[in-house]
């Protein structure tokens, strides 16, 4: 893909985040910002509407996470690139979001030039990884490294049992995730009851901790 203005969309919870991204990306000629979310579903509405050639997509945002706003926007619009900015360098992380097509991995402590790099490598069908992430990170994905049993679990999900176990651990009541999915009440109890069957869990305290502790809810947010 080539063009003269890379036009960009910014997904971050953070709005200095947003803010910063936008002074650093708006001084290069060849970059447009062309719009920004503030969690993930709103990312993959405004993917669809502005039809942005990159999106750069933090992981731990609210009500739907980076990653499944990843699968999302690629399975949709196949033409925009989607580059993660995030925290986490785990390499759950690392070898999913490549494998659904996401065309590069920067850590937040990465240069503007880091950032700059990953956006017009991604235009010309190319990929980035932060140099700060390690070796042994890239060669855990490469290799495939065994998971724990319980992330090997939360893979066995759906898609649409990964949205519900997101609010889910992120406190939202049965109703106000049936008004976000626009599915029944009990649709969500369905597939509450499928998701703490499939990861083995006995209560939401125990999803809560998991969903921080794999980095889906950000408890710092």
């Amino acid at each position: 893909m080539t063009t003269d203005v890379i036009t960009v969309l910014l997904a971050d919870d953070h709005t200095i985040v947003r803010q910063g991204l936008a002074k650093l990306l708006e001084g290069e000629p060849d970059i447009k910002i062309v719009g920004e979310a503030e969690n993930g579903r709103e990312a993959v509405k405004k993917a669809e509407e502005l039809k942005p050639h990159v999106v750069v997509m933090d992981i731990a945002m609210p009500l739907l996470n980076g990653i499944e706003a990843t699968r999302q926007i690629i399975k949709s619009r196949s033409d925009t690139k989607v580059i993660i900015l995030s925290m986490h360098a785990h390499d759950r992380y690392i070898s999913e979001l490549f494998s659904l097509g996401a065309s590069g991995y920067l850590l937040k402590d990465a240069t503007g030039r880091d950032i700059i790099k990953a956006i017009r490598a991604a235009l010309t069908g190319g990929t980035y990884l932060s140099p700060s992430i390690s070796r042994r990170v890239i060669d855990d994905y490469v290799s495939l490294k065994k998971k724990s049993v319980t992330e090997e679990l939360y893979g066995s999900l759906s898609n649409r049992e990964r949205e519900v176990f997101q609010m889910l651990a992120e406190g939202l009541s049965t109703r106000k995730i049936s008004d976000i999915l626009c599915i029944s009440p009990s649709t969500v109890k369905t597939h509450r009851a499928k998701i703490m069957d499939k990861l083995k869990m006995e209560n939401i305290s125990q999803l809560i901790q998991f969903a921080i502790r794999i980095g889906i809810v950000d408890v710092q947010s």
